[in-house]
């Protein structure tokens, strides 16, 4: 058992008895700057169900509790519709969860990650369905939070990149970023990815290609993977009856030769997870080559292969990186109708840079505070147990 008697999504408690009738979870959040991390909890929310219902936050509400998103609220319900679990969306969720909601839904339960979430006054989001036994929680995904990756656009180092020590400077960042001057809380707090392969193995499809399916192969970078991404992969997915899409992702070395600064934000295993969720992406190639060869075509028996509207940059030798397939009559640009890309979402970190830093540095606090008087209610309780067995001695 957990906080008020919340369990957690591999409990028994929480798997529902046999019924006809399809057991339907709903989930909510703001889903601002949608990560691996969000899709892992939406990913344990309808394991533990038949039909998961998501809300989406309005742009009005965060503010108002949180602080200005990254993300406009279309760009938001968009990323979390792309999301491979999700069955549905609602628009404009209330920021308190209610049992009005769940009725109103048909949802049986809600679930959340093993953090917190508080109103502008400090109050938990969720208070009123964790009192009428109608709450589940699954566990926070390790090592990724907003804040972190807000941190690592402001700091631009690549101590982030994969097989690169950590430097002074992102330890002061893991350190300060966003954190309370006196303490920091274990929710919105950094801490390290560590990728395994049961995390790649639950985030995978695992479907192979079938006959009579058409095989399109797409890469880049993908990185702080966004709402861009997922309107070129919907109309690649569009091209076909039957697409499988493999995605090839470069590794972090390669994209900091193309794209430099400290680009790419998120690393290849960082990248990896938030590809897999997209539910247009049947399979990822984790470090494919920069030049799409004839082998890996012949490999993967690639049907078509695509790029956006963005800028193709030569290979090291001064190459086209598409040449094989342009030359089998396979290549295929697809315009997104979507001009964001990573570098438009860095600006708007930087431009708001004091408004997130006070927005993380306040959620923090709030949370401390929370902390604190779940610190001395425990305490007031084990005294008054103490004081209890002396009477009875």
């Amino acid at each position: 058992m957990l906080r008020n008697g919340a369990t957690t999504a591999t409990s028994p408690s929480n798997r529902a008895a046999p019924s006809t009738r399809p057991v339907r979870v709903w989930c909510d959040g703001c889903y601002d700057m949608v990560h691996y991390g969000h899709s892992n909890q939406l990913r344990q929310a309808r394991a533990i169900g038949d039909y998961l219902i998501v809300g989406v936050h309005t742009d009005e509400e965060i503010s108002k509790h949180k602080g200005p998103p990254v993300f406009t609220q279309e760009e938001r319900y968009k990323m979390v519709k792309a999301i491979k679990w999700v069955d549905e969306i609602v628009p404009g969720a209330p920021y308190v969860t209610t049992l009005e909601t769940l009725d109103k839904y048909n949802c049986d339960f809600c679930v959340h990650g093993n953090d917190i979430t508080l109103t502008v006054d400090g109050k938990d989001t969720y208070e009123e369905v964790k009192n009428a036994g109608r709450y589940r929680e699954c566990k926070r995904t390790q090592g990724v939070s907003t804040t972190d990756l807000v941190g690592r656009m402001l700091l631009m180092t690549k101590a982030h990149h994969s097989n690169i020590d950590e430097d002074m400077d992102y330890r002061k960042h893991t350190d300060n970023f966003g954190k309370c001057p006196k303490s920091h809380s274990p929710w919105t707090g950094v801490s390290q990815f560590l990728q395994t392969s049961q995390k790649i193995i639950q985030f995978a499809s695992g479907k192979e290609p079938q006959p009579g399916d058409t095989i399109i192969y797409v890469a880049g970078a993908f990185d702080l993977f966004h709402v861009g991404h997922v309107d070129f992969l919907e109309k690649v997915h569009q091209l076909a009856q039957r697409p499988y899409i493999i995605v090839g992702l470069h590794f972090d070395q390669e994209v900091n030769l193309y794209k430099g600064k400290n680009y790419p934000i998120m690393n290849v295993h960082e990248r990896t997870l938030s590809v897999l969720a997209c539910r247009y992406v049947s399979e990822v190639v984790i470090g494919a080559p920069y030049s799409v060869t004839a082998d890996l075509l012949d490999h993967f028996k690639v049907d078509l292969v695509c790029h956006g509207m963005t800028e193709v940059v030569p290979d090291k030798d001064g190459s086209d990186p598409y040449e094989e397939p342009k030359r089998r009559g396979i290549f295929r640009l697809v315009d997104s109708g979507n001009n964001l890309t990573t570098d438009l979402i860095v600006k708007r970190i930087i431009k708001n840079r004091l408004e997130f830093e006070a927005r993380n540095q306040k959620k923090e606090a709030k949370e401390l505070a929370v902390l604190e008087a779940i610190k001395k209610r425990e305490e007031k309780v084990a005294q008054q147990k103490i004081g209890q067995e002396d009477c009875e001695s």
